[in-house]
């Protein structure tokens, strides 16, 4: 009769991990740093004004779909200032090619005026006063606080929602819950562009449909069980 089994001495073999270990986030982001040195947003804007907009305007759109739009946008009105004196019948027809833009264009007008009767027509450096203008979210806030200020703040998206989740850099079930588990593991020194590493990799490494597990750089430390073959 066969006595107990003994523990098995390479546990992983048998339960797959979750979750990456410390010293794989860091050869993660080392990776990501290498091919990717000065990561920056695809919007193109001029000052955190147009920043705060074209993210405003990129929900549920493309970052090209946005930046089309705002060349026209951003032709017309600037600023704040002009923005109001354009008013929401004037920001539509230029926005229109962008999904939801009747609400966006009224947002857009609203947040302008609100930085010019609250804050002397500058784009805050606070959280709670990004968040409480119109249109603008916990994710809209953090991508100004990084991308406008430095902030090494981490805006969860779609894609960062899916790299997170499916390497095991920081699992979650909602987007707040992987916002403060990354803000937790990703080492100090690469919190600045991580939001920009991973979006880019979700955007055209990582994709929802078929990621291009063969060409990815991260391929030997990711956990994600259904890589495709290559």
């Amino acid at each position: 009769m066969n006595g107990p089994r003994a523990p098995d001495p390479n546990p992983e073999r048998s339960v797959r991990r979750r979750i990456l270990r410390p010293v794989e986030v860091e050869a993660l982001f080392a990776r990501l740093q290498a091919g990717n040195p000065r990561p920056v947003t695809e919007l193109v804007y001029h000052t955190p004004f147009q920043l705060l907009v074209a993210v405003v305007l990129s929900a549920q759109s493309t970052d090209v779909g946005v930046n089309r739009a705002t060349r026209r946008l951003f032709h017309e009105a600037a600023t704040p200032q002009a923005t109001v004196a354009l008013g929401v019948d004037g920001v539509k027809p230029l926005i229109a090619t962008i999904g939801l833009y009747n609400a966006k264009a009224a947002n857009v007008v609203a947040l302008s005026q609100q930085l010019l009767d609250l804050h002397c027509g500058e784009v805050p450096r606070d959280r709670d006063a990004l968040q409480a203008l119109p249109g603008v979210g916990r994710k809209t806030a953090n991508v100004v606080l990084n991308t406008a200020f430095g902030e090494a703040t981490i805006a969860v998206d779609t894609h960062i929602f899916r790299v997170a989740n499916r390497t095991g850099l920081a699992p979650g079930h909602d987007v707040r819950a992987v916002e403060d588990r990354l803000l937790r593991v990703v080492p100090a020194r690469f919190r600045l562009n991580a939001h920009h590493w991973l979006i880019l990799h979700g955007r055209y490494v990582c994709k929802a449909r078929r990621p291009d597990c063969p060409d990815c750089v991260l391929r030997d430390l990711c956990l994600y069980r259904d890589k495709t073959p290559g």
